[in-house]
């Protein structure tokens, strides 16, 4: 499915609504026996920061959510696994909350960044890909964290935020805390434990007695790869996972069976000159989903 949002981005990171095009183009989905489940459009762009909530397009956001989610809705009824392409990251409220429709669900947030910044100082000018993860989980103004009136969309207990980089930058920038009871496996606990071992652990939390009891959705945010095979991002960084990494990580995610579908954002073809971050990324897409196929 496609969702080539960028409603959620600055003006000069315009370009992610061409990725999910792109990563078809590059093979994303040959031999995995899928089909093209539809494209649901964003309207309403504007890189003015609303005064109000200080967040860039809030009521477009609020608009086109559930429009994604209703897509994605449709897929699940038919007991497929959706794989949406996006856009930016503020996709993530159009899924959860088809999901948070459906009953309660986690979130594996494969991300370079945690994105909980609250829009006053948001480091992006009030774009919600900084602050999606936060609106999801309740923190922020109702318009885009209580769509529905749904708030919030996964509880900060059943998330796990894996592989971010960026505890530093949040600190010195005023971010608010990630939630006391939120689990991380930032980048160097990934490095420690092996990606599939911190992939595990990540399951075996999403799947505990007590906690969600329909399934868990994998976010990727492709800026959680490191910078010397993905520069096709907004903000390219030293540290990051490497492709058998993530297929490893991926792999696992949804070959546990408990998986209900998942989202790939922030790829930007328009500064991939050779097109060689998109290929390794629907490479590497791929090559999880066929694995957990087989699996």
């Amino acid at each position: 499915m496609e969702a080539p949002s960028a409603l959620g981005h600055v003006p000069e990171h315009r370009g992610v609504e061409r990725a999910p095009e792109v990563l078809l183009g590059a093979g994303l989905a040959d031999g995995l026996a899928a089909r093209r489940a539809g494209r649901v459009e964003a309207v309403g762009y504007s890189a003015e920061r609303d005064c109000g909530t200080q967040v860039m397009n809030p009521q477009a956001i609020a608009d086109y959510s559930p429009l994604l989610a209703d897509a994605v809705t449709a897929v699940l009824g038919e007991g497929e696994f959706p794989v949406v392409l996006g856009g930016d990251c503020s996709i993530l409220l159009g899924t959860m909350l088809a999901l948070r429709r459906r009953g309660r669900y986690g979130l594996l947030y494969i991300d370079g960044d945690g994105d909980f910044y609250q829009p006053e100082v948001n480091p992006l000018g009030g774009a919600a890909s900084a602050s999606d993860l936060a609106f999801a989980t309740g923190y922020g103004p109702d318009v885009v964290a209580g769509i529905e009136g749904l708030r919030p969309l996964v509880r900060a207990e059943d998330v796990v935020v894996f592989g971010c980089r960026d505890a530093a930058d949040r600190g010195r920038r005023g971010c608010q805390p990630l939630p006391a009871d939120l689990l991380v496996i930032d980048r160097d606990q990934v490095r420690r434990l092996g990606a599939g071992a911190a992939a595990r652990e990540a399951v075996r939390y999403l799947t505990r007695a007590g906690g969600p009891e329909d399934g868990f959705w994998i976010h990727l945010d492709v800026d959680v790869l490191d910078e010397t095979i993905m520069q096709a991002v907004d903000d390219p960084r030293p540290g990051g996972l490497v492709w058998a990494e993530l297929v490893s990580a991926l792999s696992i995610a949804v070959g546990s069976g408990h998986a209900a579908g998942l989202q790939v954002a922030i790829y930007n073809p328009d500064i991939d000159a050779d097109g060689s971050n998109g290929r390794g990324l629907a490479a590497a897409v791929r090559e999880a989903l066929a694995a957990s196929a087989d699996a």
